[in-house]
């Protein structure tokens, strides 16, 4: 955060903060978000050679319980068994989503996976959509998807399956989201989620420490895809969203896969092929598509 060393200036009555202004600092927002959010994930699996996925995802699961807990502040006593039913599914499929990711990340690349991944969300928006725009937006997702899946000597199977998993995960994350914002207030819900999950992946750390002692670096690393990963984009999402509107936003998170394969490329020499681009482009341009088609 910022020094607080001096105050901008207060604003007056008669010079409110422009529209255009606002946009343009959710955009920024927006990108640093998503550079950050991949970033995070990039310098993640530089501990997997000491922590493995399974640990890193773990460090990760209690960094973003820490900030949950600490935004949400959820009164756990209060909650009914109704509440506590998705709270719980959605911890499991919080822990269960990272940990399929990163472990498609450590198979088959940061590209790849968070492409793979993204399917999940993007299946859920055109399933909800009745338009035939939404339908040839699906069968270019689809297109991507078989693209980057076709089969070839050195496919590894596990890693595209654990990648489709993820987007599982994520599209069961977001329809139980919906569930728990309906039944718990605020983001109490979310915050119980995080601790859950990371009271379950108590055991990995406890394990990790007691088998070998990991080096600092690889938990440093760890510690950083959870703060870049979980802290910064989860409050850099509460920002955004009131300076932008949500297909913008929508419309923003189809750059994700781009901005995954590019972080990949940069910073772990990651190279994708020509026909890998085309699905990722496939991909995004079906999210694209029919955000844009939405919003006419």
């Amino acid at each position: 955060m910022g020094s607080a060393h001096t105050l901008p200036p207060a604003r007056t009555a008669s010079a409110p903060a422009r529209p255009s202004s606002r946009r343009l600092a959710g955009v920024v927002t927006m990108v640093g978000s998503g550079l950050s959010n991949q970033t995070g994930a990039a310098i993640g699996s530089l501990a997997f050679p000491v922590l493995g996925p399974l640990g890193v995802v773990a460090v990760r699961q209690y960094v973003a319980a820490l900030v949950l807990l600490a935004v949400g502040r959820p009164r756990l006593r209060t909650f009914t068994w109704r509440q506590w039913q998705p709270v719980l599914l959605l911890a499991v499929v919080f822990g269960t989503m990272n940990l399929s990711l990163y472990t498609a990340i450590d198979r088959v690349g940061l590209g790849l996976a968070v492409t793979l991944e993204f399917l999940g969300p993007l299946t859920v928006a055109l399933a909800a959509a009745r338009r035939r725009v939404d339908a040839c937006c699906a069968v270019i997702a689809a297109a991507g998807a078989v693209t980057l899946m076709r089969p070839r000597p050195s496919t590894d199977y596990v890693g595209l399956g654990l990648g489709l998993l993820a987007a599982v995960c994520w599209a069961s994350y977001i329809l139980l989201n919906r569930t728990v914002g309906r039944r718990v207030p605020g983001a109490q819900g979310s915050a119980a989620a995080a601790g859950v999950s990371a009271v379950l992946f108590l055991p990995v750390g406890v394990v990790l420490v007691l088998r070998q002692p990991p080096t600092a670096s690889a938990v440093g690393c760890a510690v950083a895809a959870g703060v870049l990963s979980s802290a910064v984009p989860y409050l850099a999402d509460l920002f955004t969203l009131r300076r932008v509107p949500a297909q913008a936003f929508g419309l923003f998170m189809s750059v994700n896969p781009v901005l995954a394969a590019f972080v990949g490329l940069v910073g772990l020499g990651q190279r994708p092929g020509w026909a890998e681009w085309a699905g990722i482009g496939a991909v995004v341009a079906a999210n694209a598509l029919s955000i844009l088609c939405g919003d006419r």
